[in-house]
């Protein structure tokens, strides 16, 4: 991978017919720059902005540029490393490349990547961890892909059939800052499943992933996944306005999904108090809610 940045027309031209793919064009920042050094290179290669001598170069340089920037996506050839609810994940060295696979939920990977632009423009830079970092998103052969940081060294909770009543409560505790954070932001996950929750227990971390099915706080949602339909809030089903309290729903049936039938007597009454069908009747806020556990559990929890 290059390390320097063209800046005049010869120094791009010569980049681009030495390229065989977009990546040799990008500087060590990789792809989180994909659509920026497409744009750079692209107004200095431009055919409308060369003069006579430079024409037919410049032809050549820019049909070759845009040729390698919408081939990017092409994995036609290559297995997915993940299968998503909506998309084929394909590994692409820090990122994973998520193409949705039926044209028709465009709109939900655009919805993705307009919740992951809001959190890490509006939301507190403090708890950034809790979501994927979004690189990249682009239209492939009518198809929205979204780019996004791989989290390396996680696994989804459908995934952690090892864990401990201690990991459960940290997890917890992760998952209503993290949704604290997304709903300051103005932002309702909407789909807190065991599939798009990670952890690494190593250094307790938590990040929520597949933003698809959110909407901003007093929105209707626009989609469900059909399997997991009883496990919704009537809300999401109804295709009502969603709110905090949607998300605290969700969270709540998840963690007693996960400690099953052995857990605590308070904490499941902390977690039923989460379940009622009318969101007014449940919390509204995930930080108080995150204050109410912390004076359920040991303090060795809660860190």
């Amino acid at each position: 991978m290059n390390t320097g940045f063209a800046t005049t027309f010869e120094e791009a031209a010569a980049r681009i017919a030495a390229a065989r793919t977009f990546a040799d064009l990008l500087d060590e920042t990789g792809v989180g720059i994909e659509r920026n050094a497409y744009r750079k290179l692209a107004k200095i290669v431009h055919p409308d902005t060369a003069d006579a001598a430079r024409r037919a170069p410049a032809n050549e340089a820019f049909a070759k540029l845009n040729a390698l920037y919408h081939k990017r996506a092409d994995r036609a050839d290559r297995e997915p490393a993940l299968k998503g609810d909506l998309a084929d994940l394909f590994e692409d060295g820090n990122a994973l490349v998520k193409v949705v696979r039926n044209r028709a939920n465009n709109d939900l990977m655009r919805t993705e990547a307009t919740a992951l632009r809001r959190l890490w423009t509006h939301g507190d830079p403090s708890y950034r961890a809790y979501a994927p970092e979004l690189k990249d998103t682009f239209d492939y052969h009518s198809r929205t892909a979204n780019v996004v940081k791989r989290q390396r060294g996680f696994r989804n909770l459908a995934e952690s059939a090892d864990l401990e009543a201690a990991d459960l409560v940290w997890i917890w505790r992760r998952l209503l800052a993290g949704l604290g954070w997304a709903h300051r932001a103005g932002i309702v996950h909407a789909a807190v499943f065991e599939e798009h929750v990670l952890i690494d227990p190593r250094v307790r971390g938590l990040v929520l992933v597949d933003w698809c099915y959110s909407a901003p706080i007093g929105a209707r949602p626009k989609a469900l996944i059909a399997r997991r339909e009883l496990e919704y809030p009537p809300e999401i089903p109804e295709a009502r306005r969603v709110t905090a309290a949607t998300d605290l729903h969700l969270a709540a049936g998840l963690m007693k999904r996960l400690f099953g039938p052995d857990m605590p007597l308070p904490l499941r009454r902390f977690a039923d108090g989460c379940l009622y069908d009318a969101p007014r009747m449940r919390p509204q806020n995930a930080w108080l809610l995150l204050a109410e556990l912390d004076e359920l559990i040991p303090p060795r929890y809660r860190n």
